[in-house]
């Protein structure tokens, strides 16, 4: 007897990335410079103790953070799927924030807009940036997979107005 999917144990799929923060100068005379996650890069990055510098151009400099990855779960595919078909897909990238120097040190990387949401309660930082292909591709295959909508039911009417739920009028 074959199992259906609810009988399989949950497996979680797991895709490297790296992360590419962008420092640039900030216009206010309280910060010195402002963060944001600019991109993704997909496959295995070392997780250095420090970011890698990658370019630094006219005051703005680029760096990868490595050592991350994407995780999917069966029970989030619902979310994945409205990422995917939204106008413009994201994955979001969570970070701490350094209290010595302001730099975002990003810890996850997720394509579920519920579990991202969940991170807006606390003082982490939550930057939205474009899926590259390969990723999407990758989740779209996995929501492919696992992700079977429930078929929506109507409800039965209830005439309220008649003091009990169920006794309508005679």
């Amino acid at each position: 007897m074959d199992p259906t999917v609810e009988d399989r144990p949950a497996k979680a799929e797991r895709f490297p990335v790296a992360v590419i923060l962008e420092r640039r100068p900030a216009v206010s005379k309280w910060a010195d410079h402002v963060w944001t996650a600019s991109g993704i890069a997909v496959g295995r990055h070392a997780a250095n103790s420090e970011p890698l510098l990658l370019r630094e151009d006219q005051g703005i400099a680029r760096f990868l953070v490595g050592g991350l990855q994407v995780t999917l779960h069966r029970d989030e595919c619902e979310s994945y799927y409205y990422n995917l078909v939204s106008d413009q897909p994201r994955a979001y990238v969570v970070a701490h924030i350094a209290e010595y120097d302001g730099r975002p040190q990003p810890f996850l990387v997720s394509v579920s807009f519920d579990e991202a949401h969940a991170y807006l309660e606390g003082e982490d930082d939550i930057f939205a940036v474009d899926l590259p292909p390969e990723l999407y591709r990758w989740i779209e295959a996995y929501v492919i997979a696992n992700y079977f909508p429930e078929k929506k039911k109507k409800r039965r009417l209830v005439d309220w107005s008649a003091g009990e739920p169920g006794a309508g009028p005679s």
